[in-house]
Order: C-alpha cells, then sequence, then structure tokens
C-alpha cells in the first residue's frame, strides 16, 4: 500500500503517546470507551461458585430415603455469552457442563448471568451506536492550545527513624553496634533512593519544559514540532481499531495534507442485540445492508470530521486542511491492494469556525462536508464510487 504523503502516524486502541519537546514515549492501557471494527468479536464472561447439589448428577436419581442428606458441593462455573448470544458454561478446568449442571447452574445464579447477558447487549448496541457519534468531542477551533503543566507526584522518600534500643539493649556493646550499622547502611540505602528520586524529579521538570516549549512557541514556527503535537493529540482519540494518517505540511506551516486509511464495510459491527423478555436469552440479529451501509456513511465523514477539528484545534496557524480518505480494494486486474479514494474535502479555518460546536448532536457530518470543497460520488444509501484526491 503506497501512500502519499513522507509523515504516517499510526493509532491504535489502546495505546497512548505521550509527547515532550524532546521526542515522544508509549504507554499501554485503556483507551475508555472505543468502538470495535473488525471480524473477530469479543466474550464476555463472569464468574461465581455455579451450582450447590446434594445430588450426584451423572447418575439417575434414587428412590427417597430417610436417612441423612449427604452434604452439597459446590463447583465453580464461568458462564460466557459470544458475539451471536450464546451462553456456554465451563467448569474450572475449562470442560463444558453437562445440561442438567446448566439448568441447576441458571435457576442458581439467574442475577448473575441475566446482568452478563445485559452487559454483553449493551456491548453489541453501543458498538452500533458509536459508529455515529465520533464527531461529537471535536473541539472547537476558538481556543488555541494552552500548556497544563502536571505535578511530579513522587513523593520525597522517607528517611529511616533512628534505632530505639530497649532498655536492656543498652548494656549489651555488641547489639548496640549491630544496630547502628544496621541504621548507616538503611540511611546509605535512603540517600541513594533520594539521588535516584532527585533525577527522575529534574527528568519530569526539564519535559514539562520542553513540552511547555513546545506547545507556547514551536508549534507556531517549527513544522517538525507541529507534526508531534499533531500526532500527540490525535492519539488520544479512542479509535475504533488501528488507523493510519499520513500527513504533509505545506505552505510553511498554513497547510495540512492529511489521508486517512477509512475501514472498509465489510469489517463495520452488522448486529443488533436485545435481551428476551423470558428466560436468559440473548437475541442477536443481522442489520440490513441498507442500515449497515448509513452507518458507515456516517462513520467514515464523521472520521474526517473529527480529524479535521482536531487539527485545526491543535495547530493555530494552520489555515487550510484537505483531508481525503481511502478504502483499500483488490485491484481486478492485479490482484494488488490498491487504495480507492472515497472522498477528498478541502476546508478553511474561516469556513470552519462558522460551525456551532456546541451543537455537534444536532450535525449531520454527511450535510455538514458539504459545506465545503467536495470531491465524492455516493448514492443516498451510502454506495460510494472511486475518485480522484483534490
Amino acid at each position: 500500500m503506497a501512500l502519499r504523503f513522507r509523515r504516517s502516524i499510526k493509532l491504535a486502541p489502546g495505546i497512548r503517546m505521550n509527547v515532550s519537546g524532546s521526542g515522544v514515549s508509549w504507554t499501554l492501557g485503556p483507551r475508555g470507551a472505543t468502538v470495535g471494527i473488525g471480524k473477530r468479536g469479543t466474550r464476555l464472561n463472569t464468574s461465581f461458585m455455579g451450582l450447590s447439589s446434594s445430588q450426584d448428577l451423572s447418575r439417575p436419581p434414587s428412590r427417597p430415603q430417610y436417612a441423612l442428606s449427604p452434604p452439597t458441593r459446590s463447583i465453580p462455573v464461568t458462564c460466557s455469552v459470544d458475539n451471536d448470544g450464546v451462553l456456554s458454561f465451563q467448569d474450572e478446568h475449562g470442560n463444558t457442563l453437562d445440561d442438567a449442571l446448566i439448568e441447576i447452574a441458571k435457576k442458581q445464579n439467574r442475577a448473575a448471568i441475566l446482568g452478563l447477558i445485559q452487559r454483553k447487549c449493551d456491548q453489541i448496541n453501543g458498538e452500533l451506536d458509536g459508529l455515529t457519534t465520533i464527531h461529537l468531542h471535536t473541539p472547537s477551533p476558538h481556543m488555541p492550545p494552552r500548556f497544563h503543566p502536571e505535578s511530579y507526584l513522587e513523593p520525597t522518600p522517607i528517611a529511616p527513624m533512628p534505632p530505639r534500643p530497649r532498655w536492656w539493649e543498652k548494656f549489651l556493646t555488641k547489639r548496640l553496634a549491630k544496630l547502628e550499622a544496621l541504621h548507616r547502611q538503611a540511611l546509605a540505602e535512603h540517600q541513594i533512593r533520594v539521588v535516584a528520586w532527585q533525577m527522575e524529579k529534574t527528568k519530569h521538570e526539564q519535559e514539562q519544559a520542553a513540552k511547555e516549549r513546545l506547545v507556547e512557541e514551536d508549534i507556531y514556527t517549527d513544522t517538525a514540532a507541529m507534526e508531534r503535537w499533531l500526532e500527540a493529540n490525535l492519539q488520544e482519540i479512542a479509535w475504533p481499531r488501528e488507523t493510519l494518517v499520513a500527513l504533509e505540511i505545506a505552505d510553511e506551516g498554513c497547510h495540512i495534507l492529511l489521508d486517512v486509511d477509512l475501514p472498509e464495510i465489510e469489517d463495520m459491527p452488522s448486529k443488533l442485540a436485545a435481551v428476551q423478555a423470558r428466560g436468559l436469552r440473548l437475541s442477536v440479529k443481522e442489520l440490513p445492508p441498507a442500515q449497515v451501509r448509513k452507518r458507515y456513511m456516517a462513520h467514515v465523514h464523521g472520521i474526517a470530521f473529527r480529524l479535521i477539528g482536531e487539527t485545526f484545534a491543535a495547530l493555530p496557524i494552520v489555515q487550510r486542511i484537505t483531508l481525503s480518505g481511502f478504502s483499500q480494494r483488490h485491484d481486478p486486474s492485479t490482484g494488488q491492494l490498491r487504495n480507492d479514494y472515497l472522498y477528498s474535502v478541502s476546508v478553511n479555518r474561516e469556513a470552519w469556525s462558522h460551525i456551532d460546536f456546541a451543537q455537534l448532536s444536532a450535525i449531520d457530518v454527511v450535510e455538514a462536508l458539504g459545506r465545503f470543497e467536495l470531491r465524492r460520488q455516493m448514492s443516498k444509501t451510502g454506495i460510494f464510487k472511486p475518485i480522484e484526491p483534490l
């Protein structure tokens, strides 16, 4: 896959880039709410002491006896529900439970299982809803970025307390000498910790000073600093999947060109879930193709809207953004992957500033991009034809 621009940014869910004036570092961790796009779904599960039974369920029940009741036994059980709404039950060794044990587990843990089903239902439907809301957190271009210092949170190492010998230890010279030696060793180790703490604190202060210079000065004069700062801001977005954005800065920082690798429609979430009123069941249905295309249309335009807004907000000297979105398709003549551009839009800052960013929920992003210089061949039902980018 050939990219038009030299600089590329890989945006990945769960990976956050930390930027400073001296460079970047990466932190793995949760990114908050994201939309999962991909062919493989996720499985939710919950565990509980699944069932208690005084009956050997591998044998048929015997006639009632009037002797003492046998002791009950408790079996750890894991209940899972997949993207198709199928429930499964396993014991502590991962073995699937038989039907009789499953029925007992359902009766004794109905609330926990119902809660699991509801969470899975919310997750599936949340993926659908999230497709059309990625633009709702687009920042306004009217407020330039400001540096907000971060305090060094690691506390100063606490010095060890001098020993307090018991009354009888005061008469034992060797014992006192040992206590003093241990205290000197503790003081030496403490001094090492203090030196390390001071070095980390100094490093943090230097990074903060570099970041302040980056945000308050460099992004107005240095295109390399502009690239770093834009990358850091884009990394803050809860992206639905790994996304590649290529960029080029032109006209001494006044014009940004962006190419974004859009998700394929085949990888879009296409299921709608509902919890059955009766029984512990999750109903999962496929959306009609027309609805999938409509959501895809809103999603890919929402990506463009968000990227344009983030770029204008992060880089105050940028006056124009040209963004083109492409989807990867196999060339029928060669079988090779090619980039089919679905839309290309050019937006100037003045026109962008006319958007009311307090009313983003009222905006149709498909219509919003049409206000600007837009190249796009798309039917009303969301079927795209390839275009030549601006």
